[in-house]
């Protein structure tokens, strides 16, 4: 099972997963107490880990701008939590096969509630996210999850925390995804992240352990002065 840490935004927080190891590591492109921008994407990107897949977190964006921020390695997966539908993912997946030697992958956010029991989610997103809401810290009714047909791996998302992840891992996702859960009075909490990832059988990395692509990095200031990304 595989998790995702989401809302970077300070040296800090790439430190804490650097050390924990999830398998997913979310930078947020839109109105968002943990709003970042391009160029800040791109430097703490160039700081993650090997290993540690950038998210790149959007509503209703350009595809330019997502096409482009792939193209510079800045994310390696869109997350899309939006009106977007299977005809902008066909789009967006045609734009980066242009310039990419892989065709960027999906993850096509979807909100629930009660009145969606017995629903059958289909997508041609490579993943869903199913959640209560972008951003909203709180869980949906879990249960309804039994009646729910889906045609793509998926991720739990929404107040997920230390106290319900057991539950939430027993649902058997593909994935699961925090951000607030992660944190204290807003910002990330390394204590919390360990734990939660060490919950999801990520054992941590010693700082010394902890292999980072500094040709990337040398990358990131040398692109720095010519990253002209309309956001």
């Amino acid at each position: 099972m595989h998790i995702k840490i989401c809302g970077l935004f300070r040296d800090k927080d790439i430190d804490y997963v650097n050390e924990a190891r999830p398998n997913y590591a979310g930078f947020v492109f839109t109105k968002s107490p943990r709003q970042i921008s391009a160029v800040m994407a791109q430097y703490l990107r160039f700081r993650l880990a090997d290993g540690i897949e950038p998210v790149g977190v959007f509503v209703n964006a350009p595809i330019k701008l997502i096409a482009e921020l792939y193209k510079k390695e800045i994310i390696s997966i869109a997350q899309l939590h939006g009106a977007e539908d299977d005809a902008y993912i066909k789009r967006l997946k045609e734009v980066t096969a242009k310039d990419n030697i892989k065709i960027i992958p999906v993850i096509k956010a979807i909100k629930l509630d009660n009145k969606d029991k017995g629903r059958t989610i289909a997508t041609n997103a490579d993943f869903l996210l199913l959640d209560s809401g972008a951003g909203s810290g709180k869980t949906f009714n879990w249960d309804m999850l039994k009646s729910i047909k889906i045609n793509k791996p998926w991720f739990l998302a929404g107040g997920i925390n230390l106290k319900n992840i057991d539950k939430a891992m027993a649902l058997k996702p593909y994935g699961i995804d925090v951000s607030s859960g992660a944190e204290t009075d807003g910002i990330k909490d390394r204590k919390k992240i360990l734990e939660l990832t060490s919950i999801m059988g990520k054992p941590a990395k010693k700082p010394d352990n902890i292999q980072i692509n500094y040709t990337m990095q040398v990358e990131h200031y040398r692109r720095r002065a010519t990253l002209n990304i309309k956001e």
